[in-house]
């Protein structure tokens, strides 16, 4: 990488930061495009330094940003146009920075969509999936199945008052879609139990020593359970839905897409698509890294 007086910033925002592996893969996306832009993580320690980041990225010559963890929904106040899938899914995870303005978009939506239906072959239109958790990243999930047109959702959170306010939020978008709420308590295992897919959005599995969040026992052949966290060891999740006979994925394949879709954005050129290959290599190769050194995502 060749920095000069034209190169322009892009980057990524969260708190805590150390470990994130995209820019890796994005700094090999630009090399293999020809895109005299650097990525680089930027450590955003609270809402304040969020609102003084955005100030700061209207004023300089910025590509955009991504967001990942915990500013996701904060963000989307700070941005002066929000898309309609980010809308949908309560939560923004890349922002296009364009004449002075903030635009707000989620990729994490179609991300999942993709790495489903490249990596297992997993199209959601009529089937009933699970979802863990009623945070941002599951806002986004649930955008997903409404573009994807499951028939059937069910979203698993101990408190089940946030998993209604996820529900709510998402229900004039809902298209025919049943969205029904529960605790792990109540009647997730059930519901799992008839799934044709679950979902893992929860920060379980980060960790080496982190346990499923929910019951592996409840897992069965014929499902398709998809862990968001994406790390160089199965999760306790992934690893109990292979030994159940389902087909359990995690979330490299959505973490590359999303960032792809990102890039795709950003160029503004519908011709031109950022090289999914080598953006996967390049973040294959980041985690394997940062794991020799000891770290977690």
């Amino acid at each position: 990488m060749i920095i000069d007086g034209r190169t322009r910033p892009a980057g990524v925002v969260g708190w805590p930061i150390d470990h994130t592996l995209s820019p890796a893969m994005h700094n090999a996306a630009y090399a293999e495009m020809g895109l005299n832009w650097a990525y680089l993580p930027f450590a955003v320690p609270d809402q304040g330094a969020l609102m003084r980041f955005a100030d700061m990225a209207r004023g300089v010559p910025f590509v955009g940003f991504n967001v990942t963890m915990p500013y996701k929904q904060a963000i989307l106040e700070l941005c002066d146009e929000v898309a309609m899938l980010a809308q949908m899914a309560g939560a923004v995870n890349t922002v296009h920075c364009t004449e002075g303005r903030l635009i707000g978009y989620n990729t994490d939506s179609r991300g999942l969509l993709e790495s489903l239906a490249e990596e297992a072959e997993f199209i959601p239109e009529g089937k009933r999936v699970v979802l863990l958790g009623a945070g941002g990243a599951a806002g986004a999930a649930v955008a997903s199945f409404i573009l994807g047109k499951a028939a059937h959702l069910t979203i698993v959170n101990r408190d089940v008052e946030r998993a209604e306010a996820l529900k709510d939020r998402a229900a004039r978008y809902l298209r025919g879609m049943e969205v029904v709420t529960t605790s792990p308590d109540d009647g997730a295992e059930a519901a799992i139990r008839a799934a044709d897919l679950v979902v893992n959005a929860t920060p379980l599995g980060m960790k080496p020593d982190d346990g499923s969040p929910i019951p592996v026992e409840w897992l069965h052949p014929g499902l398709t359970v998809y862990d968001m966290v994406y790390c160089a060891h199965p999760t306790a999740l992934q690893a109990g839905a292979s030994a159940a006979g389902a087909r359990a994925l995690g979330g490299l394949g959505m973490l590359v897409a999303q960032g792809a879709l990102a890039i795709d954005i950003w160029t503004e050129n519908t011709q031109v698509h950022a090289p999914r290959a080598t953006m996967r290599a390049a973040v294959e190769q980041a985690l394997v890294r940062e794991e020799a050194l000891g770290g977690d995502d």
